[in-house]
Formats: C-alpha cells, sequence, structure tokens
C-alpha cells in the first residue's frame, strides 16, 4: 500500500512558516502538493456582550476544530478529495464557502500546533519548524493585523502578551523537540529551504513511501 507523504510546517505566529510552505508549494507544483492551512480549521466564536477578539485565546489548540482537520486528513490519505473550510479572520466565522482540496502525492500543512497535537503530529512523514527571535514575529504579526486584518495597536499588542506569547511557550516552542528540520529566519534562509525542496522533489521522483510507525 502506498500513501501521500505527510509534510508539516510549523512555528510560532510570525516566524515565516507560511512564507517556507507557499516557497515549497511553488518550487514543486500545485499539481503535485496538496496545500492545507491549520488557520482554515478554527472554530466559530459567538461574540456577544464583552467578548472581543482580542481577548479570545485563538493561540491555544482548543480554538481549532481537531476533528475536522483530522478527518480531511485522513480523506486525502485515502485519495479522496475534501471540502475545506474558509475562516473570515474580520467576522471570525466560517464563511458558506469552502474549497475543494484533491488528493496529492504530498499533503503540505502548516500551523502552529501541528507539532504539538499528538494526533496530527503522528500522521507527518517530515516535519520543519521554523525558528524566529520573538521581536522579529511580534513585529511581523503587527504589521500583518494592522494592515490585513483591520486590528488595532493596543489590542494587537494586549492579545499578544495575554495569549499569544504565554501559549507560544506553553505549546508552540516546546514542540519543536519533534521537528526533523529547524529553519532559522523563515523564507530568509534559501540554504534550508533549498534543502527541503530538494527532499521533496526526491520523495515525487521516486516510489511513494509507507508511512513508518
Amino acid at each position: 500500500m502506498t500513501r501521500p507523504f505527510f509534510l508539516g510546517v510549523a512555528g510560532g505566529s510570525g516566524s515565516g512558516k507560511t512564507t517556507v510552505a507557499r516557497a515549497i508549494l511553488e518550487a514543486v507544483g500545485p499539481d503535485r502538493i496538496a496545500f492545507i492551512e491549520q488557520d482554515s480549521y478554527y472554530r466559530d466564536i459567538e461574540w456577544g456582550g464583552d467578548l472581543q477578539p482580542s481577548t479570545h485565546n485563538f493561540d491555544h489548540p482548543d480554538a481549532l476544530d481537531i476533528p475536522l482537520l483530522l478527518h480531511h486528513l485522513q480523506e486525502l490519505q485515502a485519495d479522496r478529495s475534501v471540502d475545506c473550510p474558509v475562516y473570515d479572520f474580520t467576522t471570525h466565522q466560517r464563511t458558506d464557502r469552502t474549497v475543494l482540496l484533491p488528493a496529492r502525492p504530498v499533503i503540505l500543512l502548516e500551523g502552529l500546533h501541528l507539532l504539538a497535537v499528538p494526533e496530527v503530529r503522528a500522521l507527518l512523514d517530515f516535519k520543519i519548524y521554523v525558528d524566529t527571535d520573538a521581536d522579529v514575529r511580534l513585529i511581523r504579526r503587527l504589521r500583518r493585523d494592522l494592515l490585513e486584518r483591520g486590528r488595532e495597536t493596543s489590542g494587537v499588542l494586549r492579545q499578544y502578551e495575554e495569549t499569544v506569547r504565554p501559549m507560544h511557550l506553553e505549546f508552540v516552542e516546546p514542540s519543536k523537540r519533534w521537528a526533523d528540520v529547524i529553519i532559522p529566519e523563515g523564507g530568509e534562509n534559501r540554504v534550508a529551504l533549498d534543502m527541503v525542496i530538494a527532499r521533496v522533489e526526491k520523495l515525487l521522483a521516486g516510489p511513494q513511501l509507507s508511512h513508518a510507525e
């Protein structure tokens, strides 16, 4: 029996893991990779009263719909397409739309908690952790939330102090011990990126590997 090769790219918020994942996708080709972003699997939040986005803990694994993510990964593993949810970061709700994702020889996952959640980690054949200094990650997150998600500086910083940093120290940072490769500085590290891309190309060129238990 053969199965897709599961490749995971994890790291802290603003570490550059999305840049790394998209560099792999672009180099190898989307016709050979199914790309899944963990952020698509956030649970819906029912806002009301004093509950605000900056006070909700989006950085705990419980904020994610892990059962749905696992189900989709198992479907892809069985060579079946899945309908990935589309999450709206302005309303913090899933939209009515989905994205059809066909099974491919390589399943590429990107997200904060890929290595921290045992059930997800167990599916990964090759695990990458993108390691970037905290001050750089904070600057990138601040820029993203202000420009792309319409947040205010005070809210972004409060969220960072109250949930992002504590959850990073509790879940994300310790999870890098499970990584097969640690990439410092994310997408700016071309040597490490080229090595990972060459690894994926080699896998695609040869026989499919069965999952090692």
